[in-house]
């Protein structure tokens, strides 16, 4: 692995700076009331527009609340080594660089709530958000899903994947009865709303016929499965692939019972209020990025570039999972 030492100087001011001047998102959602204008906004906080029923924050109207920082803030989202990931991000930390002519600085965020919480404050101008709290960022945060990885053939996605040990004795979905699984996170797609939406109809009620353990993470809920610390594990597919390719755990030692169909994957968001030049060359960045030869490349196998994302229609059977567990987007049901 590469080692940057002045960047790291750059990503540990990067995270000083973010960290210590966050305003915590409960106080935020106080001003809510406080609309900025009358206007539509579907299910987005109140300081947001959506004129155009798109779904997502519309760019303010008054020019003077434009963003146009000599330095951007680009975070991907909660990984167990963000260390090890700052590194793997650097190609295109500096292609990015290039193309936009502004100094960029990695921020590795510690988890969604936080990720989602920089943005609104305006100290992350561009962010990985991860599949199930994409909605979140999008309605709290004015973040704007632009592009995703996948293949030159525009496909991208991942499945829902559970686990369990190969010495488990579980072979099938209703054999986790009485079982004690790990989730990931409450907000996360596949780690924890699918399961909820998907399972029931299996003849497997989350929470009722097995206890859900809030691993914090898929590494985490792969690894306690490996360990028999966990029954069993819904994890995202693309997550596992990376562990095994990383020699993280042996894939002799598990099993999958269940694989659901494609979700998209982590959606790339840039801030609703960044000036649209700057908009034009983040979205060149990412779009003529080449990922081929790159540590980055070699993270993500089988991605070959960013593709075009369309939040209200691509999302829709994420939002579709998440208002069948009732979730509503509030501060409070973020973490």
């Amino acid at each position: 692995m590469i080692h940057h030492p002045n960047r790291s100087g750059k990503r540990s001011f990067a995270k000083l700076a973010l960290t210590s001047s966050l305003l915590p998102l409960a106080l935020l959602a106080a001003n809510q009331a406080q609309a900025q204008e009358d206007c539509e906004r579907g299910a987005l906080a109140e300081i947001y527009c959506d004129r155009n029923g798109d779904m997502v924050a519309d760019l303010p109207q008054d020019e003077s609340e434009w963003a146009n920082p000599d330095t951007l803030i680009f975070a991907y989202t909660p990984v167990e080594d963000p260390a090890i990931y700052s590194d793997i991000w650097q190609p295109f930390i500096d292609h990015l660089e290039a193309v936009t002519e502004r100094d960029v600085r990695f921020f590795a965020v510690q988890s969604n709530s936080a990720q989602v919480e920089a943005m609104r404050s305006g100290r992350l101008h561009i962010a990985g958000f991860s599949t199930g709290p994409t909605p979140f960022a999008v309605n709290l945060a004015g973040a704007v899903p632009f592009a995703l990885m996948g293949s030159d053939d525009g496909r991208f996605g991942y499945t829902l994947q559970l686990y369990t040990h190969v010495d488990s004795g579980i072979d099938e979905i209703t054999d986790l009865e009485g079982k004690r699984v790990a989730h990931t996170s409450p907000t996360s797609n596949s780690g924890n709303q699918a399961p909820r939406a998907l399972f029931p109809e299996m003849g497997i009620v989350p929470g009722e016929d097995y206890e859900v353990v809030y691993s914090g993470s898929h590494d985490q809920s792969m690894l306690g499965v490996v360990a028999q610390d966990y029954d069993a594990a819904p994890v995202a597919s693309e997550v596992v692939d990376r562990m095994a390719a990383r020699d993280l755990y042996d894939p002799e030692d598990v099993k999958i019972i269940y694989e659901s169909d494609r979700f998209p994957t982590t959606s790339y968001n840039y801030a609703h209020n960044l000036h649209p030049d700057l908009v034009d060359k983040i979205e060149e960045a990412f779009f003529s990025f080449e990922f081929a030869g790159t540590e980055l490349g070699e993270e993500f196998e089988g991605v070959e570039k960013f593709i075009p994302i369309n939040y209200q229609e691509d999302w829709k059977v994420i939002r579709t999972i998440q208002n069948a567990n009732g979730v509503e987007y509030t501060p409070d049901n973020l973490q």
